[in-house]
Formats: structure tokens, sequence, C-alpha cells
């Protein structure tokens, strides 16, 4: 297996099932295009599996590195993983095929091509996590505005026009800089390789003004404060599947990028831009957390609590600790996955009633009790209760902030309490209570065999990692303590030039 291009299998997989599917007549009856796009993901997510198992923990260099000369002496196809990496690729596709399984119920029309687009998804967000050049990864990580534009813009509500296109000039308008950015570095440098630019270093002088092109597009992806607008429109108006792909993925791409690009980089301008990070990403945690409490859209309401768990993962990052940066990542895994799940059940209660509107529902657990336990699960892993993914990210992020700054850190903590003040709030007012006599339980029947299949799947893995996050914590630990010595060590070197 040392010559198998096991990296470009993973991002060409999806391409070619979706190549397959163009051929497959699409009509109501025909259950192949289910079939054949499933039976793809499945391929890529045990091929996933088994790279993650050829992974070693005990190394930091990249692994399974492949090149291939695109451009001589401009574009490389070079791609790799670390243990950052690992685990984002585990993610994308773990979380493809359990919304290629809830299209089902979600979508009705031009199914087909709907599944394209989602396989299409997976190998730019794959593409985005193994590259290790930085043509390479703004072709994959701009590539992925495409099929989600179409997902919402085709598949979405009655404003997704509007939502496909503010979703796609905010995100793309953030990116041209990061684009100049990196011809300027090849400017420099003379190459885009990821690698080389890390033993090369970034003359000083320059590293704020590159940083901040880069930070352009990555705040607006994450999404930060003030550039979040776009993301409750987008997560509104997409049906559900784009929902889970754009919480669960795609708002981890920046959050990788962050970690990969900007702090990997431009050390020394991350160290300058401390103190503005720390403000906006405040700002998220405690802002966004009271606009979700006068939510009245329960997807809404779930797309401002995404921005406040980003929040704290940026917060994470730029700590440059052991533990922000650990808690950081997990926390992101965390989120994809309690997101996933949040995004699901909302597309469970309206699939029934054709409604988001929390005053439409109330006493479901009278009538829907696996339903109701399921989301108490999902609320308690989004509102971090120790014993749930969540607990485990905002714990360890906590304690790397409270190493940098005493005042972030009581700040953040207030966050943690507004988050389970407005998922508490939420629960209670959807489950509990006498049941509204506009539900009638013939139209709002308990969950399926394929929905409890998919929100049991991620109970299980939101209850395990909440307990036992060593398999998680052991792929990066290694990856995560050479980073921070690298970067100390830059900074060090940094100042004794000065």
């Amino acid at each position: 297996m040392t010559n198998f291009p096991i990296l470009s299998s993973l991002i060409l997989i999806p391409t070619i099932g979706s190549i397959f599917l163009l051929f497959i007549k699409s009509t109501e009856k025909n259950n192949s295009i289910k079939y054949v796009a499933l039976f793809t993901s499945l391929i890529n997510f045990f091929l996933s599996l088994y790279l993650w198992k050829l992974f070693d923990n005990n190394i930091s260099d990249f692994q399974f590195v492949e090149t291939r000369i695109w451009i001589k002496n401009f574009i490389n196809y070079k791609v790799g993983v670390d243990g950052i990496s690992m685990l984002f690729i585990i993610l994308a596709t773990f979380i493809t095929p359990l919304c290629i399984i809830s299209v089902n119920n979600h979508v009705k029309i031009r199914l087909k091509e709907f599944l394209i687009a989602i396989l299409l998804m997976e190998t730019l967000m794959i593409g985005v996590f193994c590259s290790l050049d930085l043509i390479i990864f703004y072709l994959f990580f701009e590539g992925g505005l495409i099929p989600m534009f179409l997902i919402i813009g085709i598949w979405g509500g009655n404003r997704r026009v509007y939502s496909a296109f503010k979703f796609f000039l905010f995100t793309l308008v953030g990116s041209v800089l990061m684009l100049i950015a990196i011809i300027y570095i090849y400017w420099l440098s003379g190459t885009t390789d990821v690698e080389q630019l890390y033993n090369l270093g970034i003359d000083s002088k320059y590293q704020n003004y590159l940083w901040l092109a880069f930070f352009s597009s990555f705040a607006v992806k994450t999404p930060m404060w003030p550039v979040h607008t776009w993301l409750p429109d987008a997560h509104v108006e997409a049906p559900t599947a784009g929902s889970v792909l754009l919480a669960a993925v795609l708002l981890k791409m920046a959050g990788y990028g962050f970690i990969r690009f900007s702090v990997g980089l431009f050390p020394v301008a991350s160290t300058d831009f401390i103190p503005l990070i720390f403000t906006l990403s405040l700002i998220a945690i405690i802002y966004t957390s009271l606009v979700a409490l006068m939510q009245d859209d329960m997807k809404k309401l779930i797309a401002y609590s995404s921005v406040a768990h980003m929040g704290f993962v940026t917060l994470g990052i730029f700590t440059f600790t052991h533990q922000g940066l650990e808690g950081s990542i997990f926390q992101m895994i965390s989120h994809g996955l309690v997101s996933a799940a949040l995004f699901l059940s909302v597309g469970v209660v309206y699939d029934r009633m054709k409604t988001r509107e929390i005053k439409n529902f109330r006493g479901l657990v009278n009538i829907m009790p696996k339903y109701a336990i399921m989301f108490m699960i999902f609320t308690l892993g989004a509102l971090g209760l120790p014993g749930t993914s969540g607990f485990i990210g905002e714990f360890l992020i906590l304690m790397g902030t409270f190493k940098k700054s005493f005042l972030a850190a009581t700040i953040a903590s207030v966050g943690v309490i507004l988050g389970a003040a407005y998922m508490l709030w939420l629960y209670k007012r959807i489950i509990f209570g006498e049941l509204l006599s506009t539900i009638k339980k013939e139209i709002m029947p308990d969950l399926k065999r394929d929905e409890i299949f998919i929100l049991s799947t991620l109970a299980i893995l939101i209850i395990f990692l909440g307990f036992y996050p060593e398999p998680i914590i052991k792929t990066y630990a290694v990856s995560i303590d050479n980073f921070v010595d690298v970067y100390n060590s830059k900074i060090e070197t940094n100042l004794v030039e000065k």
C-alpha cells in the first residue's frame, strides 16, 4: 500500500460516483441513484477509516504525501495529511453518507442532481484538508462554493435565491484578497508549496498584510462577527442535508485554514493580531448567544449557536497553547457531530409540519418520545454537558484561554451559560408541556427507521467521545505539540532578530 495514492482516491471517488449518476435514468420509483450515491460515500468512508488505521500518531510529519507537477515551477498537485487534518477527512466522509440517507425525506425534486452536488461537495471538502500547495488549496476551498450555491439556490426555501447569492458573494469577496496574497507569496518565495514555506519562513515585514488577506477569507467562512450575517440566512433556506454539510464540515474548513495557514505561515503576524481575534471571538460568543435567545425559528437559533461555538474555536486557536489548540480541534469535530444532529432533528419536525416556528410546537414528548430522547442528547451536547463531546472541547479551550487571559476566559465562560440558556429554553418550549391542539398524532409520527439510524449513530458518538476522547486527542496530540514548539521557536527567533 506504500505506493497506492490513497488520498487522491479519497478525493476522486465521490467525483467518479457523481459521473456514474449522470448515466442513470432518474424517476420517482428508481432508487438506483440513491444506492449508487450511498455506496460511493460508504466506500470513501471505509477508505478514510483505513487511512486512519495506517496513520502513524507518533510522528508530526505529513504522511501519504503525493506530488504531481501541473504547471512547472508554479502549480504542483501536492496532498498529504498530519494529525490535524486527518480527523477532518474522517468527519467529511462520515457526514456525507448520513446526508445521502436523509434525502429520502427532505428532497422531492431533481434528486439525482442533488446527490451529484453532495458528492462533488465531498470531493472538494476532502481536497481542502489534504492540500499542501496554496494554489491547490485555494481551488478546492473556493470550488466548494459552487455545489453549495446550487444546493441552497435550487433546493432551498422561499428566499433561496437571495440566500444563495448572499452566501456566494460574502465568501467570494473575502477570498479574492487571499488569492492576491497567494500570488504575492509566490513572488516573494518562488513557491506555493506549504512544507517549503514552513521551512523558508516569510519575512516578518510582509506577514501582517498577508495575514489580513487570509483572514478576510477565513473570517467570513468561519464565520466571525460581524461578517456572520450570511450564515443564518443560508441555514434557514438550505435543505436539511445542505445545512448539515454547511455546519458540520464547511465551517471547519476556515478553522482548519486558521491553524494551517494563518498561524503556520504567519506566526509573527498571528501574535500581533491576538487582541483582534480575542475581541471578535468574544463578541461572537456573547452577542450571537443573546441573538439566539431571541429567535422564534428553530433553524435560525441553531445557526446563531454555530457562530457562538466557532467563536470558541478561534479563541482557542489564538491562545497558542497546547490545551487551546487541542480544544479547538476537538470542538470542531464535536460541533460537526452535534450541529449535524440538531439540523437533522429540526428537519424531522419540518418534514411533518412544514414549519420551523417554535410557537407551533409544544408537548412533542407526548407523541414523539423517541424524538424527545434524541433531541435531549443533542441539546446537552450543544450546551457542553460533562459526558458529551461538547464538554471536552470547551473545557480545553477555556483552560488554554485562562493561561493567556483571565478576562477573556471569564467572558467566554458567560457564553457557556448563555448557551445552556438558549438550548434548554428551546427544548422546554417544543418538547414539554401540553400538546398543542393543532398537532395530531397522525401527522406527527415518531421517528422512522432511517431517522432512528441516523440520529442514534450521532448520539452514540457524541456520548462515546464525551466519556472517551482518547482516539481523537491521540491522533493530533503529537502534531499539535510540534506545531506549538515550531511557533514558539519562530517567535523567539523573531525577537532575537529585532
